[in-house]
């Protein structure tokens, strides 16, 4: 049996507010061309299909797309809800999506009521047990979460997802390649950057050992890095198959191939995802900058730029690098003050005009022009807050 392992699509996530909606397309896209050529029996989509519980008509929409195309493949497609997705509408339109033939699983069931799902392909069984996103409120009683320590709600949670899948997993049998589609953390997991981290703390989170050890593959949503977590079973996140922000611009986006029988350990395969705009990070003062323009290509740029900050800094760096999304004075950079500069006598009260001088200091930004213009609009609201004496009383009385 062949099965396509993909998680943290995390449809109509924009980056810095451009939106990257025709990258995410692009991705998607490849991503059931491999189903395709692949030919494989299932697509398992292991949660945070959007980036938003209310996602946009378009993201929607590119979404339904997707697994109906992978639907179309002739694979049987499974999905989950993850954190980022909102439960009860993946529950509200599943059986519009079954008719499509996929399977959208928005909140944890009883194994008779849609916690499992079977299927055949190739003359094998498959037994899916499918783990949606538990929040620690509703795996924990909030009576508890009141009382306890944060180590005791850790080992509450732990002990209630180990319950779930106990009761998920009880009806795994040796003749059939029996599944584990999960979104949540494991302890000891790399996060890949783009996380919630609210959400991705060790409250929320179980050890490997948690699945049973008589599962072929535990297809893991969550952490956005690809890795594989030492375990009896194999145990793998996928990754994200795009960078959702400058924190996972070194992650390799793949999704992942996995051959498994009932007898046979499961054997995984990456393959890369070669859609999508790099993320990249580069530093320099401008002059290094401007040595870099039209190599950049179309990767979006985080740029750190080695110069105090002035008036008009980012328009310098954008006009060289367009598509710079981000551009800071590089923390190395900016030289601490650690006390007020000295301005006139000791012991007097300083002005508004010096209060604002030390503070554009404390930034790291030496432009005489910035302080000259808060000054300006400084002198401007004075003169608007205390007018002149009215005509005909020069004494102002």
């Amino acid at each position: 049996m062949r099965l396509l392992h993909t998680a943290d699509w995390h449809v109509g996530k924009t980056l810095k507010g451009v939106s990257r909606l025709d990258e995410q397309r692009e991705v998607l896209r490849e991503i059931v061309h491999i189903a395709r050529d692949q030919e494989v029996d299932a697509v398992l989509v292991a949660g945070d299909l959007y980036d938003s519980a209310a996602p946009s008509a378009a993201a929607q929409q590119l979404v339904v797309r997707t697994l109906t195309a992978l639907a179309g493949t002739g694979a049987q497609v499974i999905a989950i809800a993850g954190n980022h997705d909102h439960a009860p509408t993946m529950d509200a339109y599943g059986p519009f999506a079954a008719a499509a033939g996929v399977t959208l699983a928005g909140t944890v069931r009883p194994a008779d009521r849609g916690g499992v799902v079977e299927f055949t392909a190739g003359g094998q069984c498959a037994t899916v047990a499918l783990l949606p996103f538990l929040s620690q409120r509703w795996a924990v009683r909030a009576a508890e979460l009141v009382t306890q320590t944060p180590a005791q709600q850790t080992l509450a949670y732990d002990r209630q997802v180990r319950d779930v899948l106990a009761a998920l997993t009880a009806g795994f049998r040796p003749d059939t390649v029996n599944l584990v589609l999960a979104h949540l953390t494991v302890l000891g997991g790399t996060f890949g950057g783009g996380e919630r981290q609210a959400q991705s703390i060790f409250e929320y989170a179980v050890p490997a050992g948690a699945f049973p050890p008589d599962a072929h593959y535990v297809a893991l949503g969550h952490l956005h890095r690809r890795q594989r977590m030492p375990a009896a079973a194999p145990v793998h996140y996928s990754g994200a198959p795009l960078a959702v922000d400058f924190g996972e611009q070194d992650n390799a986006p793949v999704v992942c191939l996995v051959e498994a029988t009932p007898t046979t350990p499961a054997r995984v395969t990456d393959i890369p995802i070669t859609a999508g705009r790099r993320l990249r990070t580069v530093r320099g003062t401008v002059a290094e900058l401007s040595d870099l323009t039209g190599t950049m290509g179309d990767d979006l740029l985080r740029v750190w730029v080695r110069e105090p900050a002035r008036a008009g800094l980012r328009e310098e760096v954008t006009e060289l690098l367009p598509n710079a999304l981000e551009v800071r004075i590089d923390p190395d950079h900016v030289t601490p003050v650690t006390g007020p500069r000295a301005r006139g006598g000791s012991g007097r009260e300083c002005t508004a005009v010096e209060l604002f001088g030390e503070y554009v200091a404390g930034q790291g930004i030496a432009d005489a022009r910035v302080e000259a213009l808060f000054a300006r609009l400084h002198d401007e609201l004075i003169e608007v807050g205390h007018p002149g004496p009215p005509d005909g009383d020069p004494a102002g009385t």
